[in-house]
Order: structure tokens, then C-alpha cells, then sequence
């Protein structure tokens, strides 16, 4: 494992170090440890656990530094990972950053907001960012919201680039970035050097769309892979939209293995084209079991079932 440690200068600037240079394997596996049902509260513990199941690497959100005042201080983050043993894949946007895509008034305060978190990641190795759409508005997304969108998406990428890293935008079911019609429009409306995807196969799935074929059409772009799984009958695309999710009572994300999503499909494609990148298990809820041991499920079958060592 990199000592992150080096990864920080005297003057506290960050060293823009590939994760991967240490890492010849093609996949590297994380994992989004802040699942409500015993993560979600404490953002270090939920490493602690993450690290005891067997993950290198993990991925949180923003909010979680900013309220432990940790968001301008990278060598203590540093000091308190290097304890546990763990990295991270990159961190997440979210409140209390500008999410409003699709309101131009905003977008200056988006680029702000996102390349402070850059700069913030980058302290740490992250070669990406992935963000999330703020949450939809009940009319939808409409064709002047999604030009907003691509517009600023596009701005962004354009300056994370200049930052010496990659750009992947999450779609996200309930929010302003959801589903096929919405992929589309962004990603012929954006460069693809600038402007990638994250592709989560449960969202993915629960949007109406293969998570197969839609990492077949996007090939390279995609930046990273958020892996958790949905059940048997939405397998290829659930037919009907949900319209919100109970998590805690009748949840439609579980862990791998569950066989909604054709996780063998998906590895025998990203094989072929040689795909490299992080593949991040992740899981919304876990009610049924502690998230560590939802965690442990997912791991045994990317490496029975996947082959891919965690």
C-alpha cells in the first residue's frame, strides 16, 4: 500500500500520485462504507469495518469532513487512514455543497464548490471525482434543464482536467440525472476527455436500462463502477419506476449476488476491452444485517464468483 504520507508536501500542496501505480492488477475493488442501518453516523468506524471485512479502499462523502472539521486539515485524515489501513477510491459531493446543475445562477458556486473538493481529494491520490445531481424536482428534468446541466458538467470537467484528473458524473435514480434519455443528452453534449460516468448497476437497473449494455455503449468513459445488486425480476431494467425507496423496510439494492445484475456479463465485457479502474461495492441500506456483514457477502462473490481479489 502507498504511504500517503509522501503523498503531501512540507507547504501541505498535494501530490497528484496514481493509485494504480502500485497496483498492476486491472480492478481494483472498493468500497462506499456510509450505509445507513450502523455506517452512516460514524465515518471512521465504518472504515474500521470496511478495513476488518477485508477492503483497501474506500469512498465516503464530503459532509462527513466538513462536520467533524476535517475538510482543511488532509494530514490528520491522512494520519487517522494510515491507522486504520485503508485509502480512499475518491470523495463524493453533496450537502453542503451546490448540487443545482440545472439552475445557471449556480454554476459559479458549483465551480467553486467542486474544485475546493478536488483540490481536497487530490491530498489523498484520488485520480477521480464522482458527483451526484442534486434531487429531483417533482416535474422531472426538462430539455432547458438538461442543457444547464450539460453546460455546466462540461465547464467543470473542462477545469478538473486542468487539475491533472478525471471527471465522473453518477446517475442517480430520484435525481436530476437519472435515466437513459438524461444519460444521452449529457454525454453527447459533453467531451469525453473533460466529462465521464460512473455507472452503478443498481441504479442503473432501477432506471430502466441494462447495466451491461450501458457499460457496453460507454466503453472507456466510464470512470468507475459502483457495484450492489437488485433483485431477480429487474434483472435488465426494471420495467415500472419506483418512486421512492423504504430502505429500511423494502429496500431495491442489495448485495452482490442477489441476481438482478449480470455481474459475469459485465466483468466478461470490461475483460475484453481491458477496462481498468475501480469497481466499488456499495450499498444504500442494510437493514436486514450489519453493513459489515452485508460488506462480507459482497466480497465473497467478487472473489468466488468474479475471480477478483479484494
Amino acid at each position: 500500500m502507498i504511504d500517503r504520507r509522501t503523498l503531501v508536501k512540507a507547504s501541505g500542496a498535494a501530490i497528484a500520485t496514481h493509485l494504480f501505480a502500485a497496483n498492476p492488477a486491472r480492478y481494483t475493488v472498493g468500497c462506499t462504507t456510509n450505509t445507513i442501518g450502523g455506517w452512516e453516523k460514524d465515518m471512521f468506524q465504518s472504515f474500521r469495518e470496511a478495513r476488518q471485512v477485508g477492503y483497501r479502499y474506500v469512498e465516503t462523502f464530503v459532509h462527513y469532513f466538513v462536520e467533524l472539521g476535517l475538510y482543511d486539515k488532509p494530514r490528520e485524515v491522512i494520519k487517522r487512514m494510515d491507522e486504520i489501513g485503508v485509502q480512499f477510491v475518491t470523495i463524493s459531493n453533496g450537502a453542503p455543497m451546490e448540487s443545482r446543475f440545472e439552475d445557471p445562477s449556480r454554476h459559479s458556486q458549483i465551480y467553486e464548490d467542486h474544485l475546493k473538493l478536488v483540490r481536497f481529494i487530490r491530498n489523498f491520490g484520488c485520480d477521480h471525482l464522482k458527483i451526484n445531481m442534486g434531487r429531483r424536482r417533482p416535474e422531472g428534468t426538462t430539455d432547458e434543464d438538461l442543457k444547464h446541466m450539460a453546460d455546466a458538467l462540461q465547464e467543470l470537467g473542462r477545469r478538473i482536467r486542468r487539475e491533472g484528473i478525471r471527471f465522473g458524473v453518477h446517475a442517480h435514480m430520484w435525481s436530476q440525472f437519472e435515466n437513459r434519455r438524461e444519460i444521452e443528452y449529457v454525454m453527447s453534449h459533453t467531451d469525453p476527455r473533460d466529462v465521464g460516468f460512473v455507472l452503478d448497476t443498481g441504479h442503473i437497473s432501477m432506471a430502466g436500462i441494462d447495466p451491461v449494455e450501458l457499460a457496453r455503449t460507454l466503453g472507456h468513459r466510464v470512470v468507475e463502477f459502483h457495484m450492489k445488486d437488485v433483485k431477480p425480476e429487474n434483472r435488465g431494467g426494471a420495467k415500472t419506476r419506483l418512486a421512492k425507496m423504504d430502505g429500511m423496510n423494502d429496500p431495491c439494492f442489495f448485495p452482490l449476488g442477489s441476481g438482478g445484475v449480470d455481474f459475469v456479463g459485465l466483468k466478461n465485457y470490461l475483460d475484453s476491452i481491458q477496462w481498468k479502474g475501480f469497481l466499488t461495492v456499495e450499498l444504500d441500506t442494510s437493514p436486514w444485517r450489519p453493513p459489515k456483514d452485508s460488506a462480507a457477502i459482497s466480497r465473497t462473490y467478487l472473489e468466488s464468483t468474479l475471480q477478483i481479489k479484494v
